[in-house]
């Protein structure tokens, strides 16, 4: 999606408003050590894909901690969000940073062989 300054704003809003409520109102352990990486909004604000990023041999377990807390996460990110819609959260991995981790291992393996 093509972003403006608006559209960042809103996205930003939203993925503090989601990372906060995975801090402080969600007590599941599969979801310990998530990071919201990125939120893209809609621009009806009707739907958001939410990218998280946590260790990839915890993918599965965080998706499904993701998943059955869903409908909470929304709830609350609503109350504190003061939107006319709160969006359907689509939760998404971000496996940007695995590319970023393996690229950095890449760069130590070759600076210890020189």
């Amino acid at each position: 999606m093509k972003q403006n300054s608006a559209s960042r704003r809103v996205n930003e809003e939203l993925r503090a408003k989601i990372a906060n409520v995975l801090l402080f109102h969600i007590s599941d352990p599969r979801l310990d050590m998530v990071t919201i990486t990125d939120v893209e909004v809609s621009k009806d604000r009707e739907v958001a894909d939410v990218y998280v990023s946590a260790s990839a041999d915890r993918y599965d377990e965080v998706m499904e901690g993701l998943e059955a807390a869903r409908g909470r996460i929304r709830s609350l990110v609503g109350k504190n969000l003061g939107w006319r819609v709160t969006p359907e959260l689509r939760f998404r991995i971000d496996h940007s940073v695995d590319a970023a981790e393996r690229i950095a291992q890449l760069f130590s393996e070759e600076s210890s062989e020189a």
